[in-house]
Formats: C-alpha cells, sequence, structure tokens
C-alpha cells in the first residue's frame, strides 16, 4: 500500500505506513430512556463519538492519545483494531492490530501460569514459541512470585500487567493499549518502556491511550489529542501534552470561555488532510 499525504496543497508520499484512516467518522445510535413528560418512550437519538477525521500512521511510530472521558479516545482505538466499523470513511493496517484487554481476555479461575498459556494460544502462538516466551513474559510482568496464584486473586494493576506482557510477547506489527501503563511501578515502567522500543525498531507501531501525561510524554514519539470527537492536535507528544494540560487547568478554574477559545484555536489551525491510496490508481 503506497500512501500520499495532501495538506495545504503539498503531497507527500508516506513511507511504510501502518494505519490509514480516511474521512473516518463514528456515530452510535442509542435508544434514549423516557423521560418525565414523554409521549413516546424509546426514541432512537444519535451520539457523535467521533467526526471525520484522516490519520496516517507510520511502522517505527509510538502514537500517545489524550483527551478527556468521553472525547472519542477508545471509540478511535476499536476503529483501528477492527472491533467496530465505522459510520463513513475507510480503515486500513498492514497487519492485524492488537488491543490489549481484548485479544488477550483471560480466566479469573485460572492461576497465571494457565493464563500465559491461554492467552498465548488465541493469540496464535503453538506449544514451542509459548515455552520459549513464557519467561520473558513472567519477568516483564513482574509476576514471578504470583504466577502459579488464581489470577483472581490479583490485584486490576497486576492483571493488567499480564495483558500487556502477553499481547507484547507475540512481537505485534500493530500494538493498541488503553490505560494499562498507569499501574506499576518505576521498575515495570522502565521494562514496558523499553519492550516498546524494541517494537518500534522492529518495525512495529504502538498506540498508547493514557490519563498520565508523562507516560505519553516518555513513551511516545508523536501524539493525537482528541476532544468531544475532535482531532485538535497531532504533533510532538511535550507540545501536545502542554496544550491539554493548559486546556484542562483552565476548565479547573471555571474559566470556560478561555477554554473553548484555547480549544477552537487548535481546531483553526489544524491542517485539513486527503490522503490518496496510490495502489488503486489504473
Amino acid at each position: 500500500m503506497t500512501v500520499v499525504s495532501r495538506a495545504a496543497d503539498a503531497a507527500v508520499a508516506v513511507k511504510d505506513p501502518a494505519v490509514v484512516l480516511r474521512d473516518v467518522s463514528m456515530v452510535y445510535r442509542v435508544r434514549a430512556s423516557k423521560g418525565r413528560g414523554e409521549k413516546a418512550a424509546g426514541k432512537v437519538v444519535e451520539v457523535r463519538a467521533l467526526n471525520p477525521l484522516s490519520l496516517v500512521v507510520s511502522h517505527g511510530e509510538s502514537v500517545g492519545i489524550v483527551g478527556r472521558n468521553g472525547s472519542g479516545k477508545s471509540t478511535l482505538t476499536k476503529l483501528i483494531a477492527g472491533s467496530i466499523l465505522p459510520t463513513s470513511g475507510e480503515v486500513r493496517a498492514s497487519s492485524t492490530p492488537v488491543l490489549l484487554g481484548v485479544n488477550a481476555a483471560l480466566v479469573p479461575e485460572l492461576s497465571g501460569r494457565q493464563n500465559v498459556v491461554l492467552g498465548c494460544l488465541a493469540m496464535g502462538l503453538d506449544e514451542a514459541r509459548i515455552n520459549e516466551k513464557f519467561d520473558s513474559i513472567v519477568n516483564l510482568a513482574g509476576l514471578a512470585d504470583s504466577i502459579n496464584l488464581p489470577m483472581r486473586t490479583y490485584s486490576s494493576g497486576m492483571s493488567a500487567r499480564l495483558r500487556f506482557a502477553i499481547a507484547a510477547a507475540v512481537d505485534p506489527e500493530i500494538l493498541m493499549i488503553d490505560e494499562a501503563l498507569n499501574t506499576g511501578d518505576a521498575q515495570f515502567r522502565d521494562r514496558t518502556r523499553r519492550r516498546m522500543d524494541e517494537l518500534r525498531r522492529n518495525a512495529g507501531c504502538v498506540f498508547l491511550i493514557s490519563h498520565s501525561l508523562g507516560t505519553i510524554r516518555q513513551m511516545t514519539n508523536r501524539a493525537l489529542w482528541i476532544d468531544d470527537g475532535d482531532l485538535l492536535m497531532d504533533g510532538d507528544p511535550n507540545e501536545v501534552t502542554a496544550a491539554y494540560k493548559r486546556f484542562t487547568w483552565l476548565l479547573s478554574k471555571n474559566r470556560q470561555k478561555d477554554a473553548a477559545a484555547h480549544r477552537q484555536s487548535f481546531l483553526d489551525r489544524l491542517q485539513t488532510v486527503e490522503i490518496v491510496d496510490t495502489s488503486r490508481r489504473g
């Protein structure tokens, strides 16, 4: 797949694209509960989760995604992972993305050891590869002392670390992580960062959703700010997180007009991008 990205009347060939979104949007249709005084119950309403956006992510990139709760971050990752289909537009990926917490579904009643085997089998590894990868999975998760205990005895952080370690063990070309790295100590974060660097060096790409702006700055080389379904920024993690932090600070001080103006300034300056797949040309 050869992709050309056009912005401001310029055309740039994107090398080795891993994920391409072209004019993608998502609208959920939900049945509203009956309100007081309503004559008709169960009215269907539309909830716009993601406004049309275009995006190209190349192999070797790690992309952080920031935004308030309900901004559209998880919807975006689900669209990229293929777990939901867009209302409009097109999503293309160079391989099947691995969405942490979905592909590595674990069973609480089984031990950590059994769940490692189960998760790896579900992700396509055979017995030989599982045996080869087992120690590295346990070491990355930091669960050597607990690996034989039932997973129901694990804390949420321990479970999240095990899911990440299993997902990262298969050397996924496209790995998507939703909040899992907010748990764990500094040693786990260091091990995780090294593993993400390995994935990128091996021509993989990583998407990371996190409310920890420090995690985004430390573990990614590109960041997206999404708010109320709009993509507001796409660029350097330090710049993106600084702008987002300013926005949330203004909101916390009840300076709604200033926050709205700050948000609008980034929406206005973001360039419109047209994505052309040259492999479709006759």
